[in-house]
């Protein structure tokens, strides 16, 4: 078990959900807040300085729904990097697997008590898993049944192709770049073991993805 103070980095993008998060924190004297930041961006920069055993992580920041994941992705390459411990209001296959694949050891539902997740952060400094039940049943659910996981987006990008518009139109329908679509493409592709667009559409469909 942790004997000294465990140090956590809280990052979140609404400030009163730090402010909370701060004040639940305080309350257990083996716990420390070094700082809180409202971006993923600054809770890499942050935890940078060393001082850090566990980042709280949000995933989505400013609309961004790829912000948490790519940043524990970033503090999990460090020489000597910070336990990330996910607290979220999703949780759905993609973001669940997407945070745990990129390194982070607990997964937490914002509705979790402040006991739940006291008890998350002192075991995640130790190293050890949390999850939250809901989290936990998911994984075990993927584990029996493990097929492909797409993103909201992938799935209405592939919904898209299986109607035959082409990747610019696509783009205009979903008001991205066409790179972005082909990038989406691209990340299908290789999580259907797939290599081609009319590829992809059979299998999703073999699926019930589309």
């Amino acid at each position: 078990m942790t004997t000294t103070r465990v140090r956590v980095l809280i990052a979140d993008d609404h400030g009163v959900v730090r402010t909370g998060l701060r004040a639940l924190l305080a309350s257990d004297p083996t716990i420390e807040v070094v700082a809180d930041v409202a971006t993923a961006d600054g809770a890499v920069e942050r935890a940078r300085i060393g001082d850090v055993d566990v980042v709280l992580m949000d995933l989505r920041f400013a609309g961004d729904a790829t912000a948490g994941v790519k940043a524990t992705r970033r503090l999990r390459s460090f020489d000597a990097p910070p336990q990330v411990l996910v607290l979220t209001s999703h949780d759905t296959d993609a973001d669940i697997l997407g945070a745990i694949e990129a390194g982070a050891c607990g997964y937490l539902l914002k509705d979790a008590g402040p006991d739940e997740l006291l008890a998350a952060v002192r075991a995640a400094a130790d190293g050890e898993s949390a999850l939250s039940p809901t989290v936990a049943a998911t994984l075990m659910s993927r584990l029996r049944d493990p097929r492909p996981v797409l993103t909201e987006r992938e799935v209405e990008v592939l919904r898209a192709v299986a109607t035959g518009e082409t990747n610019r139109q696509v783009a205009s329908s979903l008001h991205v770049s066409e790179a972005t679509i082909k990038t989406h493409l691209v990340h299908v592709f290789d999580k259907l073991g797939v290599a081609s667009r009319t590829a992809a559409v059979a299998r999703a469909r073999e699926l019930g993805v589309v």
